[in-house]
């Protein structure tokens, strides 16, 4: 099984919105049983809080549900209790791996590294954007979780 953390600054626009993508492709293939998914920000900004309506609205406009979700901070626990932990951009991965305790079971990686056409790249904090930046986000997610759950679903050979 895979456990996997997706993590932007407050946890209420790009990760929960992978975590949301990822769920909806997850379950259209019938792989919920091979996987734990969730999100976190690198700071409180907004624990406690549900996504950006925003997000949900980008989402909801490509028929992905973001129910339930509430913002919360990375942890050092996060490390050991998940398999991989995807930075959606560079300074969250910096970030993250100076948080990483030295026994980090954790893979860190960037999101748009499993995706050959957008390796090094950065999905873009929309927060201060219109709906096309909501839009263009939810695009660039789309192909990164896509892009990982085939390399992840050919590791577990289903």
């Amino acid at each position: 099984m895979y456990s996997i953390l997706f993590v932007c600054t407050g946890n209420i626009c790009r990760s929960p919105t992978a975590e949301a993508v990822f769920w909806h492709i997850v379950r259209a293939r019938d792989l919920g049983a091979h996987f734990h998914i969730d999100s976190a920000g690198t700071q409180a900004y907004h624990v406690g809080e549900p996504p950006d309506y925003r997000s949900i609205e980008a989402a909801l406009e490509q028929g992905v549900m973001m129910e339930g979700q509430q913002a919360r901070k990375v942890s050092a626990r996060d490390f050991d209790e998940f398999t991989h932990i995807l930075a959606l951009d560079r300074g969250h991965y910096v970030e993250l791996g100076r948080m990483a305790p030295s026994s980090a079971r954790a893979a860190l990686a960037l999101l748009l590294d499993y995706h050959e056409d957008y390796k090094g790249q950065d999905v873009p904090d929309p927060y201060y954007g219109g709906k096309e930046d909501f839009e263009h986000t939810y695009q660039l997610i789309e192909k990164g979780v896509g892009a990982l759950l085939d390399q992840l679903a050919e590791e577990l050979g289903v």
